[in-house]
């Protein structure tokens, strides 16, 4: 079966689907296990949840690594899957809901699930094109709207992501003329990848991606990341 109708099928009805299949699926999909139970409403097991991590160090991870190119995030993800996975001191806990208000539809309840998966806040994420008032409204209530589109395509990417699947999700048509604004699956990769990471292991990663992309620091902050969506591979 069609991939995107699998995960149509599965954001529509997955409460009939087991714990075992949603793995399952998951595996044969190449989609993080926790992603899948969210999209089919299912709580996620609580060993596939991120460790508590200093929110700070967090968001400087993310911007860091937005900083790099294809070529380098690929070679970040290896070295955060080299790093060792220490046993959690304390028992794992899902964190803050990532809205300031509970959410009120659906996809905006998969949408801030998805963010809460890797242990971001809305403030965590690296620069989307989109501004902060939009993405506490799209975690609020994210109804089909004329910017939905404009909407998935800047938050597949960080989310690690591809767009076809994330609009297969969102019930949103696709087509192949989409790409990402900024950011694409790759970099949302690396951050997926290091779910599992402590906040030492966060910071050890954010300087091997300066390193890797060679940013300079200027001392103040800088929203705007570099955006390589328009080298990706995968819309050549």
């Amino acid at each position: 079966m069609e991939r995107s109708i699998i995960l149509s099928n599965l954001a529509a009805s997955g409460r009939d689907t087991t714990p075992r299949r949603i793995t399952e699926l998951a595996a044969e999909l190449g989609i993080p296990a926790a992603d899948l139970f969210v999209v089919a409403g299912h709580p996620v097991p609580m060993e596939l949840l991120p460790r508590e991590r200093d929110a700070r160090v967090l968001r400087q991870f993310a911007y860091r690594v937005s900083f790099c190119d294809h070529s380098q995030l690929a070679a970040l993800e290896a070295f955060v899957r080299s790093l060792p996975r220490a046993a959690a001191a304390q028992p794992l806990v899902q964190s803050a809901w990532p809205g300031g208000h509970p959410a009120e539809t659906r996809f905006a309840a998969v949408l801030g699930e998805l963010i809460r998966n890797r242990g971001f806040g809305i403030r965590e994420l690296p620069f989307m094109g989109l501004s902060l008032s939009t993405l506490y409204g799209m975690v609020r209530r994210w109804d089909p709207s004329p910017h939905r589109r404009q909407q998935l395509c800047a938050s597949a990417g960080p989310l690690g992501w591809t767009l076809p699947d994330l609009f297969a999700v969102a019930d949103e048509p696709y087509s192949e003329a989409l790409r990402p604004i900024l950011h694409c699956h790759h970099l949302g990769r690396v951050f997926t990848a290091a779910v599992p990471l402590t906040t030492a292991q966060l910071i050890e990663t954010a300087q091997e991606a300066d390193r890797l992309s060679m940013r300079e620091d200027q001392g103040v902050w800088q929203p705007v990341s570099q955006g390589f969506a328009g080298e990706c591979p995968d819309h050549s």
